[in-house]
């Protein structure tokens, strides 16, 4: 598989030209609303076997081998050239497939009001099968300890069918918010506990489950051992009916990180107790915060490395979203939120805006400006196929579990095609 960033002058027929593909892969492949009109500094993804590179300055043989984890003489003897002999810079050198490392995935999708959208439905079996996990977003805890569900429509068929398992999201949220003083009551108060560990272990059972994902968020600092303790009288009986148990934790650096989203959030003890664990490294540019990249790989890679100290990669699952943000500038506190937008819309916009998508090289992330018809200026940051393949790159490296995306429901097809180029998705059912 191949990234090709569009230059001017570039066209659809010129690119499949340069990477022996035709007009009608390419397009297909990339869900192309309109083909004929590209957009400078668009990523493209070809859908061939192996893929190309071209000799740079500086560039020796060997160093292009070990950049691509292949051996150097067998790379001169795939292009047919002399392994001691000089290259040429704008020398096409094509890289032969490589085997990628086998890793989970997981997805939540998130139905709004009492019934799936179409667009969710959708998702849900375009998706599924490049998915280990599928997680509706989510099962809402009563004060009692019950459960509230979510639409589910036919998620657990769509899931059955392509051998993903489902995951039960259970959250703290009450009235749109996540409540400290709900999520307080889950993991201080044993009566709450033994209701809710008997509805979860009942729907899971009746429904299908195989995960259960504790997504508690701003609990009180003060709670923090308390969690712990909950989590592990969940994973006993959990483990006890058969099922997997998992964890969201907030994106920290340090055990000691202040502040009400991270303090409760203990990585050593999930870390040992859970099966796994799902990083939120997403959301430094968010909708009432001032441009960022969504996920920049710089902070993400600190809190990955800062989570390797306190647990093993093996349980490491790192959150990415499949979406970006349309800020209104000039940005003020409290005022204007950014509107999310998905990969496809924000080339669209700058396609139809005339400007061109930059990239920046620190967060590995697009962006680009533009000014609407009112005269106001905005600044767009969103992911394509080399932000992604840089977050693919991270979980190599690292040897990560594997990814979690948040979330289903806003259309990037070259992350689908560059996940299965990258890895093999692990099935638990």
């Amino acid at each position: 598989m191949q990234i090709h960033v569009v230059e001017q002058g570039d066209s659809l027929y010129s690119i499949a030209n340069t990477y022996g593909s035709t007009y009608q892969a390419i397009n297909e492949a990339n869900e192309l609303d309109n083909p004929n009109q590209l957009v400078v500094g668009q990523s493209v993804v070809i859908p061939i076997v192996g893929e190309f590179y071209f000799v740079q300055t500086g560039d020796s043989l060997y160093e292009i081998a070990q950049r691509f984890g292949i051996g150097y003489q067998r790379l001169a003897e795939v292009n047919n050239i002399d392994p001691n002999a000089p290259l040429y810079i704008g020398t096409r050198l094509y890289i032969p497939e490589q085997a990628g490392p086998t890793i989970e995935s997981n997805a939540y999708i998130e139905p709004i009001g009492e019934t799936v959208s179409e667009t969710l439905i959708n998702a849900a079996e375009k998706n599924a099968p490049f998915l280990t996990y599928l997680a509706p977003f989510n099962y809402r805890v009563n004060r009692d300890g019950s459960l509230i569900a979510p639409p589910l429509d036919n998620f657990a068929t769509i899931a059955a069918e392509n051998n993903t398992a489902l995951m039960l999201v259970v959250t703290n949220l009450e009235e749109g918010e996540f409540s400290a003083e709900l999520g307080s009551l889950i993991v201080t108060d044993e009566s709450v506990q033994n209701t809710l560990l008997d509805e979860i272990i009942q729907t899971a059972q009746s429904v299908g489950f195989g995960d259960v994902h504790f997504d508690l968020e701003f609990l009180p600092p003060a709670d923090k051992n308390a969690y712990n303790s909950f989590l592990r009288k969940a994973k006993s009986r959990l483990s006890d009916a058969g099922l997997l148990m998992s964890t969201a934790l907030a994106p920290k650096t340090s055990a000691e990180q202040e502040g009400e989203w991270y303090e409760a959030h203990d990585y050593a003890a999930h870390g040992e107790i859970a099966d796994f664990v799902v990083l939120m490294t997403y959301e430094w540019g968010y909708s009432g915060g001032p441009p960022l990249a969504v996920s920049p790989l710089d902070s993400v890679r600190d809190v990955v490395e800062y989570a390797l100290t306190e647990m093993p990669a093996n349980k490491i699952m790192l959150g990415q979203n499949l979406y970006g943000y349309d800020w209104t500038l000039p940005f003020e506190p409290g005022g204007e939120y950014a509107k999310a937008l998905s990969p496809q819309q924000a080339i669209i916009l700058a396609r139809d805006n005339n400007v061109a998508i930059e990239f920046d090289q620190q967060s590995q992330a697009p962006f680009f400006f533009y000014t609407d018809k009112e005269g106001n200026r905005h600044e767009v940051w969103f992911e394509d196929a080399r932000s992604i393949q840089a977050k693919f790159d991270l979980i190599k490296e690292l040897n990560l579990r594997g990814i979690s995306y948040w979330k289903l429901g806003l259309a990037f097809p070259q992350n689908w095609l560059l996940l299965e180029d990258n890895f093999t998705i692990r099935k638990r059912v």
